[in-house]
């Protein structure tokens, strides 16, 4: 796994760095801004399992592969700084010695070496006690060198694997426990890890349990969009259902709070009349839809609308490849209004589509996700080891096409229970369709 650092004045300047040495490939593990501009931090042929196994016990403390990528990201910025700061120490040395003559050109071999190379540590005795001969005015130099060499052996260590064999269960419980979660839709890693805390006793107590740690770990969002307000804007793929989701969003605040108070926004502008449909929703409900295009930018609009209690905003499918897609996630990013963007995954989407698809849109800052066509999903657990594992507050669920009826505001306990009742449905129709 290649990691790497790059700073810019702007998010669309880092994101053309990333592209350029990077490659499309790159997954986004932090962003932040920093004095001056952004800062990403990047990684090729990134693996969690990998990344566990790089942070040791740290990655006890990630909960999800959100806070994982970010630990990760931390961690390359520490060694970053300890090199630098080795560096700058070795460079004093090497200028300290350069003033005073050429009579210590041995020992400064020797040192240079031993710091720059990260040599063992007889390496780097060697060259402190080569140098400690030579003159006593660098006994404290020295000194601080050999600790900084220290440090960053022990931090490179601590950047090595640690390969450790996957058990399975530990006991026939906790297997079939396991096989169960899987089953239920979670997948092989979380659902062992789920299993294994079940220390011991009947499979329906360590079921219960289990489903009592998915929802703690299931994050939803505490208040509705109609009564918080702010500008929210709905990134994903196409199909995932972003305009259907925001058309029931805006019927369902007109009901509440009147067509007065709201507005809707597209950035779709790649598509031919990709914004048909949410100009249908603005006359139906009576709110106004703007368009950001070339002459219009995102800022100018919300600006325009920012007497409105609820701005929502609708985005184009894009990908990686297509056109367009840097330029949609920057809008939304350098904007000076404070958008809260939600990733819109489907619950029929296969894990690792969906893992993809947070990489894809991770740059955007995303607050939280919305989940949806339910109704069409076999088992919900893919969805909720989703949620579980990235970290993204759930705001909305929707289940159907009924505009607003099928909308329904996320809450932990209830999408586990929904998931329960779902597995049965499937364990009697698997049933029937045997018995047939």
């Amino acid at each position: 796994m290649k990691v790497k650092r790059f700073f810019a004045q702007s998010m669309a300047e880092a994101l053309k760095q990333v592209r350029a040495q990077m490659g499309p490939d790159a997954v986004i593990l932090s962003n932040r801004r920093v004095d001056g501009g952004v800062e990403i931090v990047t990684a090729l042929d990134y693996d969690e399992n990998m990344a566990r196994q790089r942070l040791g016990d740290q990655a006890r403390e990630a909960t999800n592969g959100s806070k994982l990528a970010e630990m990760q990201a931390e961690q390359h910025r520490r060694l970053e700084q300890e090199l630098g700061r080795s560096r700058d120490r070795i460079r004093e040395v090497r200028e300290k010695r350069a003033n005073l003559g050429a009579g210590y050109a041995g020992a400064a071999g020797l040192l240079d070496d031993a710091a720059l190379e990260l040599q063992p540590e007889a390496t780097a005795t060697t060259a402190s006690a080569t140098a400690a001969q030579v003159g006593g005015s660098y006994s404290d130099e020295l000194a601080q060198m050999r600790a900084e060499i220290s440090s960053l052996r022990d931090l490179m260590g601590a950047q090595k694997p640690k390969v450790e064999p996957a058990s399975p269960a530990s006991n026939a419980v906790q297997q079939r426990l396991s096989e169960r979660l899987q089953e239920f839709g979670l997948g092989m890693e979380l659902a062992n890890s789920l299993s294994r805390r079940h220390k011991g006793g009947r499979l329906e107590d360590g079921w219960k349990q289990s489903l009592k740690m998915l929802a703690t770990g299931v994050k939803t969002a505490r208040q509705e969009w109609f009564d918080e307000g702010g500008v929210y804007a709905l990134v994903g793929p196409t199909g995932s259902g972003k305009t259907t989701t925001i058309g029931k969003l805006a019927a369902r605040h007109v009901l509440r709070h009147g067509a007065d108070s709201l507005a809707l926004v597209t950035t779709d502008r790649y598509r031919v009349a990709a914004h048909e449909q949410l100009f249908v929703f603005g006359r139906i409900l009576n709110v106004p839809v703007r368009v950001v295009d070339e002459s219009n930018s995102l800022d100018d609009s919300l600006d325009e609308l920012s007497d409105r209690h609820l701005v929502l905003i609708d985005t184009a499918g894009l990908t990686i490849s297509d056109k367009g897609y840097q330029q949609q996630l920057s809008e939304l990013a350098r904007s000076h209004h404070r958008i809260r963007t939600h990733l819109v995954v489907s619950a029929t989407s296969q894990p690792r589509i969906m893992k993809s698809v947070l990489h894809c849109y991770k740059m955007a800052n995303l607050a939280g996700c919305v989940m949806t066509k339910i109704d069409e999903a076999l088992t919900l657990g893919e969805s909720l080891g989703f949620v579980m594992e990235s970290g993204l507050p759930v705001a909305y669920y929707t289940d159907g096409q009924k505009i607003p009826e099928d909308l329904h505001h996320a809450e932990a306990v209830p999408l586990v229970r929904l998931a329960v009742e779902r597995l049965k449905t499937l364990q009697q129709q698997q049933a029937v369709a045997e018995g047939a």
